[in-house]
């Protein structure tokens, strides 16, 4: 009977290990994607805007405030400061008793500004992001989403769709769609594949052992091209930072911790997908500049996990002058779409929706277009092999033609 229980463990033992061996293999795999990366960043080469600042941030961050999150003030401004971000949008969840959009967050904390806004819900079962927040957050969800967008924008206020897969009124007149979540896309991931990557790839490299999961938002980005080919709106990334996700022993009554370990913590989050925003030179980064660009749709989506996007540039020349992200030009006048990529990469041009034209890996690309439409921009590092050739690096927001 001994011998039996032996012979037994030792095959557990063996099929224990042989299980282990692809996740050591993609560990490697990471810490070569990583070094890849690393190159890329050693020849970058962005070319200066003359015209406008760009400023990176989060948008859809949480704390302990509105529950769902065990993430506090002085964890979030360490994380923000950390990865030099310009600004985070917070957006607390209502609360009955508490205005969480004026408790949490505004201001300027150490080199970042913070903006308290709301995740709220309406009647029609539609949520958005409010940004900034309200002392009525939690009374939106007792009314029609039209009734809602029509206060809202009368206190100029931005209306962002968020959980576009659960979205119902697509005739609504909101400001822009979260086309990518964080929160989202971790939800897709393997439950097992991703158990043995955290034993074996994220102690070392947490960031990029999210990043080998992301996938292209095929239908969120069907539904923002839907609705930006009859109006203009814009897309953007939504982090739905928590800090939640973990495991901590021998805490206190004052919550102190002796061991606390976070998966998705503040610091981490931040450093893969992030909002640039271009604001003219002659304005400082104040909450009312940032809403201002954002409702333009004067930005751009970088996953900056696998690359820093800073200076990417989308914009359109004519003999009538230059537009960007978020305007409009007329067509002709020598019409031209052109872009720059601080590393080389593959450009992928949408008109509508439909794809239309792509380049070779280059810094720079140009179109001219022959018809009407709105255009975005995807840009794709092939070269850091799968996923990468498939998962954009660079989502622009569109031009629009007319």
């Amino acid at each position: 009977m001994v011998k039996v229980a032996k012979k037994i463990f030792l095959i557990l033992l063996v099929v224990v290990v042989l299980v282990q061996i692809p996740f050591i293999y993609r560990r490697y795999q990471t810490g070569n994607l990583f070094e890849k990366i690393a190159q890329l960043h050693s020849q970058r080469n962005a070319i200066p805007n003359p015209i406008f600042n760009e400023y990176k941030g989060v948008i859809h961050a949480h704390t302990s405030l509105g529950g769902h999150s065990t993430g506090g003030f002085d964890e979030l401004i360490v994380a923000a400061n950390a990865n030099d971000l310009d600004f985070v949008m917070m957006t607390e969840h209502w609360s009955e008793a508490l205005d969480t959009s004026v408790l949490t967050l505004n201001g300027v904390y150490g080199k970042t500004l913070f903006v308290g806004g709301n995740e709220v819900d309406t009647v029609d079962s539609d949520r958005f992001l409010l940004i900034p927040g309200s002392a009525e957050a939690a009374g939106f969800r007792n009314i029609s989403t039209d009734a809602f967008l029509e206060k809202v924008h009368c206190e100029n206020k931005l209306a962002l769709v968020t959980y576009p897969e659960n979205f119902k009124s697509w005739d609504s007149e909101f400001d822009g769609i979260e086309v990518f979540s964080l929160h989202t896309n971790a939800k897709s991931m393997n439950p097992l594949t991703a158990l043995f990557d955290l034993v074996w790839s994220f102690p070392a490299y947490p960031e990029l052992t999210f990043a080998n999961y992301f996938k292209r938002p095929d239908a969120n980005l069907r539904k923002f091209d839907e609705t930006s080919a009859k109006r203009k709106i814009s897309l953007f990334a939504g982090a739905d930072a928590h800090s939640n996700i973990g495991f901590h022993l021998f805490s206190d009554a004052a919550g102190n911790k002796l061991i606390n370990f976070k998966i998705d913590s503040y610091e981490t989050i931040f450093r893969l997908a992030r909002a640039h925003v271009l604001i003219e030179k002659e304005k400082p980064l104040t909450r009312e500049n940032l809403i201002e660009a954002l409702k333009n749709g004067r930005y751009f989506v970088g996953f900056d996990v696998i690359g820093d996007t800073s200076g990417f540039q989308f914009f359109a020349q004519s003999n009538q002058g230059t537009t960007f992200m978020g305007n409009e030009q007329f067509l002709g006048h020598f019409l031209v779409l052109k872009a720059a990529s601080p590393s080389p990469a593959r450009f992928v041009l949408f008109r509508n929706g439909e794809r239309i034209a792509e380049s070779e890996v280059n810094t720079q690309y140009s179109f001219a277009p022959t018809e009407p439409g709105a255009y975005r921009l995807e840009v794709y590092l092939d070269q850091l092999g799968p996923p990468f050739n498939k998962m954009p690096w660079i989502i622009s927001n569109p031009i629009y033609v007319r």
